[in-house]
C-alpha cells in the first residue's frame, strides 16, 4: 500500500476543517460529507502537487532520519485530527447561526459520523480516479522518453491523460447521463395527475374550445393552469375581481418554438387577453415550472385583470437544461417575446395592456436575453421582474459590478435607479433618480448562492461579504481560498430553506416587488395584510 503524502494530509485536513464553517444556507450531514470529502481531496492534491513541484525544481530536501519522518507524519496526522474535531465541535454553532437567521429550528449536532464516512468514500473515489490518471501519464511518458527529453515526455503524457479524461467525462458520461435524465423527465412530464382534470369551462385554456390540448401541456403546465386563484378568491381579498387569464403551451403542443409561440398568441387572442390591464410573459425554469407566488400575487394586486402566458422549452431541471441545447432554449424564449411583442406593438397604445416580463433563475436569464433594448426603443414594454438572477446572467453581472459607489453588492443601485432597481424579501427598490416608465426590478436574497456564486471566489474575496452584510447572511461566514467557492457550490442544493431565503422566493417578496414595479392602485395596509395571509394558503406548484 502506497503511503499517503504528508504535505497532502496536512493541506487536506485544513481544507476539510474549513469546509465545516458556515456558508449562505444550512447543510445536512450528507451534503456536508460530500463537501468535506471534495475539499479534503483538493487540499490533498494541492499538497501532493506542491511536493512534486518541489522535486521537479530539484530543491534540496531537509535531511531527516527515518525515525524523524515517522514522527513528522504522526504530528501531521495528530494536528489534522485535532483541527477537524475542533471544527466539527464548532460546526453545530455555525450551522445554527445560519438557521436562526432563517427562522429554522436549531440542530443539536452536525452528524460527525455521517460526515466522516461520506467524506472518506468521496476521497477514495477520487483517489481511484487519480491513480488511473497518473498511470496514463506514466505509461505515455515512459514510451516517449526513448525519443524525446524526459520533461517533454512527461508534459505530453499529462496532456494525453487530460484529453482522455475530458473525452470520457464530457462525451460518454455526460451525454449518457443527459440522455437517461431526459427519458425519465419526459415520462414524468407526460403523466396526468388524477386530481388535475381538464377545465370544465370550455373557453379556458385546455378546455373543449381551447386551441391547446390538455394532455400536451406537460405536468407543470397543467398545475399552473389549475391551481391559481379563482374569481371568488380575489373578491374575498380585494372586494371585487374577475377571472385571471392563464395560457400555457407545452413542449408537446407543437413541434417548433415558432409554432408554439404562435399557438400562444392565438390562444391569447381567443381569450381576449389583450383587453386586460396587465399582460405578463412568464418564462419558466427548465422543467416548465412557473413560480406561483409571482403570478398569484400579481393577479390579486390587479383584481384578476391580468393575462399570463408561458411556453415550455424543456422538461429537464434548470441546470440540466443548460447542458442540453442552450441555443434551442434561448431561441424558444426569444421567439415567444418577438411574436407577442410584435402583435402588442401594433395595438393602439391607449388601449393595449401594460406588458411585463417575468422569470425566475434560468427563466430570468432567458427572459433577460429574449430581447435587445434597441429592438424596443421605439415602443418599449413597461418592465420586467427577474427573480433570483443566476450568476451567469450578463446584464445582472454588468449592473452589479458597475453599481453606484457606496451601495452593497447584495442590494446595489445602478445609475441612480432610473431604469433598474434591486430589492429583496425586506423591500428595497430604492433610487436617487425618478423611476422612469420602462422599469426593471431584480429581486434577490443576500443568501441566494445561485445569484452570488462565481468561480472567481476561489481566489478573491466576494464583495457581498463586505460590511454591512445582507440581513440573512451569517456574521460567522468567512472567506477561504478555494473552500468558499466549494461551499457555494454545495449550497446549490435548493429546497432546504424556508420560502423567503436562499433560492426560494416568497409570495410576500413578490408582492413587494410588483407594488414597487407596477404601482397598483387602491391597496391599503389592511388589504395587503389580508392578501399576504391569502397567498400563503396556496399549494406549492
Amino acid at each position: 500500500m502506497v503511503a499517503l503524502s504528508v504535505s497532502g494530509l496536512l493541506l487536506g485536513a485544513i481544507f476539510f476543517a474549513l469546509s465545516l464553517t458556515p456558508s449562505l444556507i444550512p447543510r445536512s450531514a450528507f451534503v456536508q460529507g460530500i463537501l468535506s470529502g471534495v475539499a479534503f481531496t483538493i487540499g490533498y492534491s494541492l499538497g501532493v502537487l506542491f511536493r512534486q513541484l518541489w522535486k521537479y525544481l530539484e530543491i534540496p530536501d531537509i535531511s531527516l532520519t527515518s525515525q524523524q519522518r515517522q514522527r513528522l507524519r504522526f504530528l501531521v496526522i495528530f494536528f489534522g485530527a485535532c483541527l477537524i474535531l475542533g471544527f466539527l465541535w464548532q460546526g453545530t454553532e455555525w450551522q445554527n447561526s445560519v438557521r436562526s437567521l432563517m427562522g429554522m429550528p436549531a440542530v443539536s449536532g452536525v452528524g460527525p459520523v455521517t460526515i466522516g464516512v461520506v467524506a472518506l468514500c468521496v476521497f477514495l473515489l477520487f483517489r481511484v480516479v487519480g491513480k488511473g490518471f497518473r498511470r496514463i501519464v506514466l505509461v505515455v511518458s515512459a514510451r516517449l522518453e526513448e525519443t524525446i527529453p524526459e520533461r517533454v515526455a512527461l508534459l505530453t503524457g499529462l496532456l494525453v491523460a487530460l484529453l482522455v479524461y475530458w473525452s470520457v467525462l464530457s462525451g460518454v458520461l455526460l451525454q449518457s447521463s443527459l440522455y437517461a435524465i431526459s427519458l425519465i423527465y419526459e415520462k414524468l412530464d407526460l403523466i396526468i395527475a388524477e386530481d388535475l382534470p381538464p377545465p370544465e369551462n370550455p373557453a379556458k385554456t385546455g378546455g373543449a374550445d381551447s386551441l391547446l390540448a390538455w394532455g400536451s401541456m406537460g405536468h407543470e403546465g397543467r398545475r399552473f393552469l389549475t391551481l391559481g386563484p379563482t374569481v371568488e378568491d380575489i373578491q374575498e381579498v380585494a372586494g371585487e375581481g374577475r377571472e385571471p387569464i392563464r395560457v400555457y403551451v407545452g413542449i408537446h403542443s407543437a413541434d417548433t418554438p415558432q409554432q408554439r409561440a404562435f399557438l400562444a398568441l392565438e390562444e391569447l387572442k381567443r381569450l381576449k387577453a389583450f383587453e386586460r390591464e396587465i399582460l405578463l410573459i412568464a418564462t419558466p425554469v427548465g422543467d416548465g415550472w412557473i413560480d406561483p407566488g409571482a403570478v398569484n400575487s400579481l393577479e390579486f394586486l390587479y383584481r384578476g385583470d391580468v393575462a399570463t402566458v408561458g411556453v415550455q422549452y424543456s422538461y429537464l431541471p434548470g441546470p440540466t437544461a443548460l447542458f442540453t441545447d442552450n441555443k434551442y432554449i434561448m431561441t424558444s424564449a426569444r421567439t415567444l417575446f418577438e411574436v407577442i411583442y410584435g402583435y402588442w406593438e401594433e395595438l393602439p397604445a391607449s388601449t393595449r395592456p401594460r406588458l411585463y416580463l417575468f422569470g425566475l433563475s434560468l427563466g430570468a436569464k432567458l427572459s433577460g436575453d429574449s430581447f435587445k433594448f434597441y429592438d424596443i426603443i421605439d415602443s418599449p414594454i413597461d418592465g420586467a421582474l427577474w427573480a433570483g438572477p443566476p450568476f451567469n446572467m450578463r446584464s445582472w453581472r454588468l449592473m452589479t459590478d458597475n453599481r453606484d459607489p457606496g451601495t452593497p453588492a447584495w442590494l446595489p443601485q445602478f445609475k441612480g435607479g432610473e431604469v433598474v432597481r434591486f430589492g429583496n424579501q425586506y423591500g428595497g427598490y430604492l433610487g436617487q433618480e425618478p423611476w422612469g416608465k420602462f422599469r426593471i426590478a431584480f429581486i434577490q436574497h443576500a443568501s441566494d448562492p445561485i445569484v452570488f456564486f462565481s468561480l472567481r471566489w476561489a481566489f478573491s474575496r466576494p464583495d457581498w461579504l463586505e460590511r454591512p452584510r445582507g440581513p440573512d447572511v451569517s456574521p460567522d461566514l468567512r472567506w477561504f481560498p478555494v473552500v468558499t467557492m466549494l461551499q457555494l457550490l454545495a449550497d446549490f442544493k435548493i429546497g432546504v430553506t424556508p420560502r423567503g431565503f436562499g433560492h426560494r422566493y416568497s409570495p410576500e417578496g413578490y408582492t413587494l416587488a410588483w407594488i414597487a414595479l407596477t404601482e397598483p392602485p387602491d391597496w391599503s395596509e389592511a388589504d395587503l395584510k389580508r392578501l399576504r395571509a391569502k397567498l400563503n394558503t396556496y399549494p406549492k406548484l
